[in-house]
């Protein structure tokens, strides 16, 4: 690069001394400088006769290609600038689809304020679905929890633990109760959530418990598994803060009570971008037992 800044230095000023004047180096470092970009380029680039110097025919023929390389170059150094500094800077973002929004608005609500210039991109799936992703280099990091540890590929953080509900609609029989045990659900009408990633985990305390439920309903989409519960078809077994559905009467699931962890996951021993160290500090900074309450 300090070859194409004198080159070029030289072009406008025509004047070997000069340049090297203007680009702060010694004529003879410019001299060097210039041979050494006349070999790698095959031929000489100026004709020095007396007070005459001036571009041969390559020099004439280079002189765009390596302007244009050095706005290029400019250009890139400014946008790495702009990325160390979080500057108009892209985070992919995995969610688990069963995180409820209302618990994690407040957080990027925090970050947005904090990084204004970091555009989130936001991608939902299943806990497998976001840690191949994660492999693949498609998400720089994701929040997700699972029943059973967490890939030791990934470096995973915990944020907040989370109960799992049930939700009935008005005039169900649990709409009487404080709280529902697990042998309350046998035979009860179930409304299945299909992205649950705690469904084999739940199915397996509910059956050594004596709760079995009938699954009356199945959908991969909460607004439906909520409404469908709603109008009174069965319970359905969700995270407390995943519940939307207005009118939705939410009990404590108990004896015994199932819970989740959500953490925060990267790779391990991938170097990260700026932007993905300081989402996660944010993250495991904030307060999560006041966007609780």
């Amino acid at each position: 690069m300090h070859q194409i800044r004198y080159f070029l230095a030289v072009c406008e000023t025509l004047n070997f001394t000069r340049a090297a004047e203007s680009c702060n180096v010694s004529q003879p470092s410019l001299t060097r400088a210039i041979k050494g970009l006349e070999d790698e380029l095959g031929g000489p680039l100026f004709r020095r006769e007396r007070n005459n110097t001036h571009l041969t025919g390559l020099g004439e023929m280079m002189r765009p290609h390596l302007t244009q390389v050095l706005i290029e170059t400019d250009a890139a150094k400014e946008r790495a600038k702009s990325f160390a500094r979080l500057d108009d800077v892209e985070l992919k973002l995995g969610m688990m689809c069963t995180i409820g929004p209302r618990r994690f608005v407040p957080f990027l609500q925090a970050f947005r304020e904090r990084h204004p210039k970091v555009r989130l991109i936001v991608q939902d799936g299943s806990n497998t679905m976001l840690q191949d992703r994660l492999v693949q280099g498609e998400l720089d990091v994701a929040v997700y929890g699972q029943p059973e540890e967490i890939d030791e590929r990934f470096h995973a953080r915990r944020l907040y633990d989370e109960r799992f509900v049930i939700g009935v609609g008005p005039g169900h029989s649990f709409d009487k109760l404080n709280a529902v045990r697990v042998r309350d659900l046998h035979d009860q009408a179930y409304v299945n959530r299909l992205q649950c990633e705690f469904f084999g985990h739940a199915g397996r305390i509910f059956r050594e418990h004596g709760g079995k439920p009938r699954i009356v309903f199945r959908s991969d989409r909460d607004d439906w598994v909520q409404s469908m519960a709603m109008a009174g078809l069965g319970f359905t077994f969700i995270p407390e803060f995943a519940v939307t559905m207005p009118g939705l009467r939410v009990r404590p699931l108990i004896e015994p009570e199932i819970v989740r962890s959500i953490q925060v996951v990267t790779v391990r021993g991938r170097p990260h971008v700026p932007a993905v160290g300081a989402f996660v500090r944010e993250i495991l900074a904030f307060a999560w037992m006041n966007a609780s309450a």
